[in-house]
């Protein structure tokens, strides 16, 4: 069953987090005012998730990569909110989506999300950045990268990522995986090189 984890306010947005599904994926719920747009919202459970939105206005899903854990009920809450739903496009999906790269900006009852490609992962794996609060999928957890399955190119590539993309933004920077528990950027940073003679 669906768990809520916390909720927070962030300016005029209100964070939910929430587990579903067996592998405890996370999905995060972004309302502004009547507004709710979700992060990776399809990732299971698709009537706890509708059911957390309850009577305000579904408008977006942010989907951070393909991987079936994290679209197997994109069909269906797609189907029952209408909802738009915002990917890159080097990670097709199993519903349309609207294609966003590197630098774009997503949106919620007027508040803006940052598009931050981060390839590695998925070649089309996206972070959505609020202010201080980064959605990072499944591209940073707490003690490191996300898989890339022993591939080397795709490892020197999510460390990349990491290194150009993420490790740039302040220390205080909150970070929301796609599993798991959450982290800072701060508290991440100083592994890099660790992780990168690790391998994984």
């Amino acid at each position: 069953m669906g768990e809520v984890r916390w909720t927070k306010s962030v300016g005029p947005a209100e964070i939910t987090k929430v587990s579903v599904g067996q592998m405890d994926n996370n999905v995060y719920l972004i309302a502004v005012g009547d507004e709710v747009a979700v992060v990776d919202g399809g990732s299971a459970e698709a009537e706890f998730v509708l059911d957390q939105v309850g009577s305000r206005k579904f408008v977006a899903i942010f989907q951070t990569h393909n991987h079936g854990d994290h679209q197997q009920s994109l069909k269906e809450i797609v189907s029952a909110s209408g909802a738009t739903v915002y990917a890159h496009p080097d990670d097709p999906l199993v519903v349309d989506a609207t294609a966003v790269r590197d630098g774009d900006t997503v949106s919620v009852g007027g508040v803006s999300l940052q598009v931050v490609h981060t390839p590695g992962h998925t070649p089309g794996g996206v972070c959505f950045l609020l202010g201080d609060q980064l959605f990072a999928g499944d591209t940073l957890f707490p003690g490191g990268p996300g898989n890339t399955s022993k591939d080397a190119k795709r490892f020197a590539q999510i460390m990349r990522s990491l290194d150009e993309k993420l490790f740039v933004l302040p220390g205080d920077t909150n970070v929301y995986p796609g599993h798991g528990g959450d982290t800072t950027i701060g508290a991440e940073r100083p592994h890099l090189d660790e992780w990168r003679e690790r391998g994984w």
